[in-house]
């Protein structure tokens, strides 16, 4: 199997990630619990110290680490900026969690609707998009908030049920970028266009998708984007994009004496320069391993410059990765049988081969007879597989009626050896029950 990253490449990828190859006992284990939290590339955990301990002074001061603080927080909105192509760095909002932002976000909502309106996501939502909203229906802020239905049996997103759901009092669209269960991509330009059409706010939740392909806000044409550090190999903290008239012209809750414009406005607190160090780690890690692959792109992304040219770049070389890691998940690789070839195994999501841009490496999947959790400490102990059974806040996973269910989710730094590894457990894991 050709992959876009050679093996020479991805052994210098994985000395970028201090646990890639052992954890921190020194055992030696795939790491298939991405989708929970990636690992930290060393760029960033190196920025991340630095800036805790070299300029861990506050803001607004004339002394020299509060200047660089300032400078910190600066380069890495900019770098996030870049990252998701947005326009000005003035639209990046910084917070604990994708969940504080999406509430902050619900909240200053709140404080224009008058309770006629509907909102309108999906049954694969994670619960971070889902209970901001049903809180606004709890307060009697919307009407109704609509569930678009799945195609249960390929795990895909019913269109048709969405576009009928969607009507001229719906106030808000808000999407996954991709499920964390099921894996599978939305159609997010499709469904923007559905909201614009009716006026609605579109709101995209990418913290699964965001490692796994690029992000483009302004081709997505969305109003409002988040992510979170910890699931793009960084720590803890997430981001929101906002368009930035409507950041300008939103009112969220905010003490009195915060900064009454964008992104300040949006923030609670002091912000955490060394998170922004941190992100800005990442960006220099991808923008490394853009240069690595340059020479396959001559021509192509002329549209954009400098580094939002490279990131788009690096992060279609991930997709093309992924894609191939994810084709020998369910193919198998050399003559080990995949998911797709087992017959003890049943796979939620997309399993068509010729499907598979339309979905992340992420596969949840239930084994005959075996219980959700014997599966998870077998693939450990037998194949050093850190893999995970349990509920993943997943909407999908309720609709499935599945409160436990194994998943593997892969990122750029695995490789076809840990996938064999994992299929070749999983199948004696089978062969033995």
């Amino acid at each position: 199997m050709t992959l876009m990253f050679d093996k020479k490449l991805i052994d210098r990828i994985r000395l970028t990630f201090p646990r890639a190859a052992a954890d921190f006992n020194e055992r030696k284990r795939a790491f298939f619990d991405n989708g929970t939290a990636t690992l930290v590339v060393e760029k960033a955990a190196t920025a991340e110290a630095e800036a805790r301990i070299n300029w861990s002074a506050n803001v607004g001061g004339i002394f020299d680490e509060s200047k660089q603080a300032t400078d910190t927080i600066r380069s890495g909105r900019q770098a996030v900026a870049d990252f998701l192509n947005a326009s000005d760095p003035s639209t990046i909002v910084s917070g604990e969690s994708a969940t504080s932002l999406l509430f902050n976000l619900s909240y200053a909502f709140g404080k224009e609707l008058t309770g006629s309106e509907n909102i309108v996501t999906t049954d694969y939502e994670h619960y971070t998009n889902v209970d901001p909203w049903v809180e606004l229906e709890n307060r009697g802020k919307v009407n109704q908030v609509r569930f678009a239905k799945l195609n249960m049996e390929e795990g895909t997103l019913d269109m048709d049920h969405l576009q009928e759901l969607i009507d001229s009092k719906t106030k808000i669209v808000t999407i996954t970028a991709a499920s964390n269960m099921l894996g599978t991509k939305s159609p997010l330009k499709e469904i923007g266009k559905l909201a614009r059409d009716v006026g609605a706010y579109f709101v995209v939740d990418a913290v699964h998708h965001i490692p796994h392909g690029p992000t483009d806000v302004q081709a997505l044409d969305c109003d409002f984007l988040v992510f979170s550090g910890y699931k793009l190999f960084t720590s803890h903290g997430s981001f929101l994009y906002g368009k930035k008239e409507l950041l300008e012209a939103l009112q969220p809750f905010k003490v009195r004496t915060a900064p009454t414009t964008p992104p300040g406005k949006f923030e609670w607190g002091t912000r955490n320069q060394a998170m922004f160090a941190a992100i800005n780690g990442v960006m220099e890690h991808l923008l490394w391993l853009s240069e690595e692959v340059q020479s396959n792109y001559e021509g192509q992304y002329l549209e954009f410059e400098d580094n939002k040219r490279s990131l788009k770049i690096v992060m279609d070389a991930i997709e093309q990765y992924e894609t191939g890691l994810s084709s020998a998940v369910l193919t198998g690789v050399d003559n080990v049988p995949g998911l797709l070839d087992i017959p003890e195994v049943t796979v939620y999501g997309l399993t068509d081969l010729k499907r598979l841009d339309e979905r992340d490496p992420t596969f949840s999947f239930e084994v005959e007879n075996v219980p959700e959790e014997e599966v998870e400490l077998r693939l450990w102990k037998e194949g050093g597989i850190a893999a995970r059974s349990g509920h993943y806040y997943s909407l999908a996973q309720d609709v499935y009626n599945k409160q436990k269910i194994v998943r593997i989710s892969l990122v750029h730094y695995n490789t076809l050896e840990e996938v064999k590894i994992f299929l070749k457990t999983l199948n004696e894991i089978c062969k033995t029950n």
